[in-house]
């Protein structure tokens, strides 16, 4: 290779290494993690930064599946997250479609508060949720979490339906319409198929924003241990005098396998919908 073509290509060259070192650096503290599921106790502070374990500790993963009961934190987790999946997803869908498609009095008005509901936090909201809740009879029970963390505003997922489905020609609905279509039918058999990239997105988005909460799924459980979630459920390996660190790290690396097949499987169309919606 010529001198030439060395310099051309040098630009190049150093910007892969310095993503490479970028993508090392951000992915160590998950290599780390899955590590310390493999060290004892005491590997786990002596072997600092060490990502080899002297030996791979299978028993901190039965430790966590077994005694920790970790199979049911999971179970209730993949409840809450699915069904919190598919409300919001439905939901969002419809708005973002009325919004985008459907010209009437208050809609600008509408879309001034949905986004000003982002300048809230979320926190604030706690109290009143929980009141509701429980006059209700929801609060302690899985019913009570997948209601509270669908119901949140999820404004980013409405946006994201509102480009994408402003930018789907009127020809497509009149065409349904003249065949006689309905709202139903046009939205269910017409509009949410062709949004596929778009629900990806959110399914990706909101999958996370689900499994990972702690706030809302602690305050509904404090007296229903056994409808924890697993990022409650963590608390099972923190005692009042110790903590069990590996045992932690295992049941932190179980939890996240779903997450990665998921975004493995939906990588492709979770890029699509957010390229989707901010080009429209």
């Amino acid at each position: 290779m010529n001198a030439a073509k060395v310099m051309r290509r040098l630009p190049w060259w150093l910007a892969a290494a310095a993503l490479a070192i970028g993508c090392l650096i951000w992915i160590y503290p998950f290599l780390w993690m899955v590590s310390a599921s493999f060290k004892t106790s005491a590997e786990v502070f002596t072997k600092g930064l060490d990502l080899l374990p002297d030996a791979p500790e299978w028993a901190n993963y039965e430790r966590a599946w077994v005694e920790a009961e970790f199979g049911k934190y999971l179970l209730n987790t993949v409840i809450v997250t699915v069904c919190t999946v598919v409300v919001v997803v439905v939901r969002c869908a419809m708005t973002g479609y009325v919004l985008a498609r459907h010209e009437f009095r208050g809609r600008k008005i509408i879309m001034g508060v949905l986004v000003a509901t982002l300048f809230v936090p979320a926190g604030y909201t706690i109290i009143p949720l929980v009141d509701l809740s429980q006059k209700l009879g929801l609060l302690n029970s899985l019913t009570g979490i997948i209601l509270a963390m669908s119901g949140a505003a999820n404004v980013a997922a409405i946006l994201l339906y509102f480009g994408y489905f402003r930018g789907i020609p009127k020809e497509l609905t009149e065409a349904a319409l003249i065949d006689g279509a309905g709202f139903a039918t046009i939205f269910f058999r017409v509009m949410l198929p062709l949004a596929k990239p778009v629900t990806a997105t959110v399914t990706v988005l909101t999958f996370l924003s689900t499994w990972n909460a702690f706030f809302l799924p602690l305050v509904f459980t404090f007296s229903r241990p056994d409808l924890r979630t697993v990022s409650v459920g963590m608390l099972a390996f923190v005692g009042e005098n110790a903590t069990d660190w590996s045992g932690m790290a295992a049941a932190a690396t179980i939890s996240l396998l779903p997450v990665v097949v998921l975004f493995i499987v939906l990588q492709r169309y979770f890029i699509e919908g957010i390229a989707g919606a901010v080009k429209s």
